[in-house]
């Protein structure tokens, strides 16, 4: 996938495509075949600080991390974005979701991984 404005973290979607959060300030969603399908920043008219580490849970929604706004967000596929964690984070980096509602953030500036609930229904 070419022209990319800093690749940093990249996450397979459930539909066969992919996410990749860019150092420009934007996450992009790909398709199957590597074509663009959207930015996050304009279909949700979400500003980025810095996005980093990024997952999609089991019903296609996008977590990312943000750096320096020390935050993780979730953009449904309709609907709003929703900041899941909004406190308690120094350096949010890599992120993982499980199937059972688990948010796991690699949490650079205190060196550990913060396990969150974000999921109140199971699967």
């Amino acid at each position: 996938v070419p022209n990319l404005q800093g690749p940093r973290y990249v996450s397979p979607a459930p539909n066969g495509g992919f996410v990749v959060s860019e150092e420009c300030g934007d996450v992009s969603v790909f398709t199957s075949s590597c074509k663009l399908l959207c930015s996050l920043s304009s279909k949700y008219g979400h500003r980025f600080g810095n996005p980093a580490g990024v997952c999609v849970d089991m019903d296609g929604s996008i977590l990312v991390a943000d750096e320096q706004h020390r935050t993780v967000h979730l953009f449904p596929e309709h609907g709003a974005p929703v900041c899941l964690v909004s406190a308690g984070l120094r350096r949010p980096a890599g992120l993982a979701c499980s199937s059972f509602g688990h948010l796991f953030v690699a949490d650079a500036g205190e060196n550990c991984v913060k396990v969150f609930k974000y999921r109140v229904r199971p699967p």
